[in-house]
C-alpha cells in the first residue's frame, strides 16, 4: 500500500508538472532545462497561511541513465546544495536539506549514493511576519552518465497570503513520495566494534522479517562502500559486517542509514549512530589490531591514483604527438651526444630536464587552477589563445633554428648541448620548459579526464595531477639516460653531428610557419606583417651578433663584441615594442576561421543551435577544434575532411558543427567543461534517436563511419 501511494503521488505529480518550461504554474518556479535534467524549485502549499510553515524542495527530472548524490556521493561524486531565502511580507531562510534514501551505483570499483528518475530533496522553512512572500533559491548540483557535469541553477517563486489555513498545493504530492523514503529514526540499539560489526539489537528482528539489509554512512572515508557486507540474522538480533579503512578515524559514533528489506521487497530505511564498543580488540588498541590489505579496502586516494595515472599515461603519449617533434628533435641531438659521455653527465642531463618539464607544468598547473578559482574559464592550452604569446614562441624557435643553422652560437648547455663536465645542465632545463610550451596545443589521449580532475579537485592534488604528466614526459628520456647500456649504444660523436644538427633545424622552422598562420587567424591578415617583421629583425639580430662573435674568435675585438650585442638587443627590444603595440590595436575584420571542407555542410557551433537540430530529430557531429590544435587539425585532414567521411555525413544527413576555440568563447568553453573537459580536440556524435556519443581524440575514417552507423 505505501508503494501504491508512492507510486499514485508521482504520477500526480507528473501530471501536475506538464507546461514546467512555461510560468510558474502553483507552487512550481520556471524551471532551468539542461540537455541531463529538468530543474525547478516547489513549494507543498500555493500560499501561505497564518501558521507560516511551508515546506520548499529543488526538484530534478533526471533524463534516462543519468544521477545526482546523496548527501555522501559515495567514492565519487558531490552533495547537492540548495539555499532559499524568503522576502516579502513573510522572510525566513531553509535548514538543512531532508535526504531521501538513495540507490547503490556501484561501477568499476567505486560506489555512489545517488538518486535517478524524478527527485525531489526538501527542506522546511521558517516564516516570520505576516502577508505573501517571494522565495529567491539558488541550488547546486552534479549529474552523472559517461562523464560529470556540474549545473546550478538560480529560481523566484511567489506565493500570495491566505486568509485562512492554506491548502495542500499542487505538488504536495512530490513531498509524500519523499516522505515515504525518509529514514526514521532507528528503534534499535546499534553498536559497532573495533573490527567493524555493525550490530542492531531489539525486539521484531529476525530472519523473516529482515532478508537482506546495508548500511550507507552519511560520511565518506569510514568504510570500503564498494566491499559485500555479510549479514547475519538472529532472534531480536542483526549484524553486517564493515571494512573500515586504514585511515578511518573512529573516535565518533558512526552514522548513516541501514536499510532493512523484507521478503516482499519493501525496504525501510533507519537513521543510526553506533557507538564504538569494546570487543576482543580494545578500542584503545585499535591500531594494533591487524589491518585489513590492500584487497580488503580501497585507500580514500584510490580515484586520485588512477587520474595521477592517467595523467602520466597521457604526458607519455604527449611525446608521440606532432607539436613536440620540433623540440624532441633537439633532445635527439642531445641522446645522439650520449655515445661520448659518462654515465654521470648522461643522468644529469635527464635529471635536469625532468625538472624542466616538471617545474613547467607545475608553473602552467597552478596558473590553470589559479584562474578557474578566479573564476576564469581556461583550459588546457589557453595560453595560444593570446596572439602575442604564439608570436613570442615562434621568434624563440626562430631563434633556435638559426643557433642550430650556425648563424651565431651560444656556449654549450644554453640550448640542451651535452657538455662533458655538466655544462648543459640550464641547456637541459631550456629544452624541456620549451617541450612543454609547444606541447599545450596538442591533447593526448587520457589528458582529458586527467586535466578535469586536477582542476576540478583540491589544489594540491591537482598540482601533483600536472606533476605526474610532466613525468610521463620526462620518461622516455630519463629511461634512455638511466638504464645502462641504452646510451653507450647511441652512435659515436662525430662530423655528422653538425648535419644532424644544421637538419634539426628545419623542424623549427615548419612550426614557425604554422604558429604565423595562427597568429593571422587570431588577429586577421595584417597582423602577418608584424609577425613577418618581426622574424626579419630577428634574423639581422642573429646575423650581427654572430659576426661578432667570429671577429672575436679571430680578432679578439671585445669592442666589436660590444657592439654587435647592443644592436641586436636593440632589434630584440623593437620586436618586443612593435608587437605590444599591434596587440593593443582592435583584432583585423579580416580575422577568420580556419579553412572548412569545401562543401557547405560545416556549421558554427552555438549551443541554440544543437538545441534547434535536436528538437528537430536530426542527427549532429560536434567538432571542437583549435587552429593552434596540432591533434585536431590532424584529425580533419586524415579523418574528417575526406570524401569517405563527408559522403557518409551527407547521405545520413547529419549537421556538421563546428566551434572554433582558437579565439576565447565562453559558449565552447561552457561546452567543454560540461563534457568534463577542459581543452580540445572534443568529438561529440549525437544520433537522431539515442543518447550521445563522445569519440576518442584520435581519429580515423573507419572509426567516425563506425559511430555514424554508415
Amino acid at each position: 500500500m505505501r508503494r501504491v501511494l508512492s507510486l499514485l503521488a508521482l504520477l500526480a505529480a507528473g501530471i501536475c508538472g506538464l507546461g514546467v518550461n512555461g510560468a510558474s504554474i502553483a507552487a512550481e518556479s520556471p524551471a532551468v532545462v539542461s540537455a541531463n535534467d529538468t530543474a525547478t524549485l516547489v513549494t507543498d502549499r500555493d500560499s501561505i497561511g497564518p501558521d507560516q510553515s511551508l515546506r520548499v524542495g529543488l526538484r530534478l527530472q533526471l533524463k534516462p541513465g543519468w544521477h545526482t548524490y546523496w548527501i555522501n556521493p559515495g567514492d565519487a561524486g558531490d552533495t547537492p546544495t540548495l539555499d532559499v531565502t524568503a522576502q516579502g511580507g513573510a522572510t525566513g531562510k531553509t535548514s538543512d536539506i531532508h535526504w531521501p534514501m538513495p540507490v547503490r551505483l556501484s561501477e568499476g570499483g567505486l560506489m555512489s549514493y545517488a538518486y535517478v528518475g524524478d527527485v525531489l530533496l526538501p527542506a522546511s522553512l521558517t516564516l516570520k511576519g505576516t502577508g505573501g512572500t517571494t522565495l529567491h533559491a539558488h541550488a547546486e548540483w552534479l549529474v552523472c552518465a559517461e562523464v560529470c557535469i556540474p549545473e546550478s541553477g538560480d529560481f523566484s517563486l511567489t506565493l500570495p497570503a491566505s486568509s485562512g489555513p492554506a491548502p495542500e498545493g499542487a505538488q504536495a504530492g512530490l513531498f509524500q513520495a519523499a516522505d515515504a523514503k525518509m529514514p526514521i529514526p532507528s528503534p534499535f540499539k546499534a553498536h559497532v566494534s573495533a573490527e567493524g560489526i555493525l550490530t542492531l539489537e531489539g525486539r521484531g528482528l529476525s530472519s523473516t522479517a529482515v532478508s537482506e539489509a546495508w548500511f550507507l554512512p552519511e560520511e565518506g572515508g569510514l568504510i570500503d562502500q564498494v566491499a559485500p557486507q555479510p549479514l547475519n540474522v538472529g532472534k531480536d538480533e542483526l549484524s553486517l559486517h564493515l571494512k573500515f579503512l586504514k585511515t578511518a578515524h573512529r573516535d565518533a559514533p558512526l552514522k548513516g542509514l541501514v536499510v532493512l528489506k523484507d521478503e516482499a521487497g519493501q525496504e525501510s530505511p533507519i537513521q543510526i549512530s553506533a557507538e564504538q564498543t569494546v570487543g576482543p580488540t580494545k578500542v584503545e588498541d585499535a591500531a594494533a589490531a591487524p589491518a585489513p590489505t590492500s584487497a580488503d579496502a580501497v585507500p580514500t586516494g584510490a580515484g586520485w591514483l588512477r587520474v595521477m595515472l592517467f595523467a602520466f599515461v597521457g604526458g607519455l603519449i604527449l611525446n608521440l604527438m606532432p607539436c613536440v617533434f620540433p623540440v624532441l628533435a633537439m633532445k635527439a641531438l642531445s641522446l645522439a651526444k650520449m655515445g661520448g659521455v659518462g654515465r654521470r653527465v648522461q643522468l644529469q642531463s635527464a635529471l635536469f630536464y625532468t625538472l624542466g618539464v616538471t617545474g613547467a607544468f607545475a608553473v602552467l598547473g597552478l596558473l590553470m587552477i589559479g584562474l578557474r578559482l578566479a573564476g576564469s574559464s581556461a583550459g588546457w592550452g589557453f595560453q595560444f589563445q593570446s596572439a602575442g604569446f604564439v608570436v613570442g614562441v615562434c621568434w624563440l624557435l626562430f631563434g633556435m633554428a638559426l643557433n642550430l643553422l650556425g648563424v651565431f652560437e651560444i656556449s654549450a648547455g644554453r640550448l640542451g648541448q651535452l657538455h662533458p663536465h655538466g655544462a648543459g645542465h640550464a641547456g637541459d632545463m631550456m629544452t624541456g620548459l620549451l617541450a612543454v610550451i609547444v606541447a599545450t596545443p596538442c591533447t593526448a589521449p587520457f589528458m582529458g579526464v586527467a586535466i578535469a580532475g586536477a582542476l576540478g579537485g583540491p589544489a594540491v592534488m591537482g598540482l601533483m595531477v600536472f606533476l605526474s604528466m610532466g613525468l610521463g614526459l620526462a620518461a622516455p628520456y630519463v629511461l634512455v639516460a638511466s638504464v645502462p647500456g641504452l646510451a653507450s649504444r647511441m652512435p659515436k660523436p662525430g662530423a655528422w653531428m653538425g648535419v644532424l644538427k644544421q637538419a634539426l633545424a628545419f623542424p623549427l622552422l615548419a612550426t614557425c610557419v604554422w604558429l604565423l598562420w595562427v597568429a593571422t587567424i587570431e588577429r586577421g591578415t595584417n597582423f602577418v606583417v608584424v609577425a613577418g617583421g618581426g622574424l626579419v629583425l630577428l634574423g639581422f639580430a642573429a646575423w650581427i651578433y654572430g659576426m661578432g662573435q667570429h671577429r672575436a674568435m679571430r680578432e679578439g675585438g671585445r669592442g666589436t663584441v660590444l657592439f654587435c650585442r647592443v644592436v641586436a638587443v636593440l632589434c630584440m627590444a623593437f620586436c618586443g615594442g612593435f608587437l605590444a603595440r599591434s596587440l593593443a590595436e582592435p583584432v583585423s575584420a579580416t580575422a577568420t576561421s580556419p579553412a572548412t571542407s569545401a562543401d557547405n555542410q560545416i556549421q558554427s557551433f552555438s549551443s541554440e543551435k544543437l538545441a534547434d537540430l535536436r528538437a528537430k530529430g536530426e542527427p549532429v557531429f560536434v567538432d571542437m577544434t583549435a587552429s593552434w590544435c596540432i591533434t585536431c587539425m590532424v584529425n580533419e585532414r586524415v579523418a574528417l575532411d575526406v570524401d569517405s567521411v563527408r559522403k557518409a555525413f551527407s547521405a545520413r544527413h547529419v549537421a556538421y558543427l563546428k566551434g572554433d576555440w582558437t579565439n576565447r568563447d565562453a559558449g565552447i568553453s561552457a561546452y567543454l567543461k560540461a563534457h568534463g573537459r577542459d581543452g580540445v580536440p572534443l568529438y561529440v556524435y549525437y544520433p537522431a534517436h539515442g543518447s550521445e556519443v563522445v569519440l576518442p581524440q584520435i581519429l580515423t575514417p573507419g572509426l567516425v563511419l563506425g559511430i555514424i552507423g554508415h
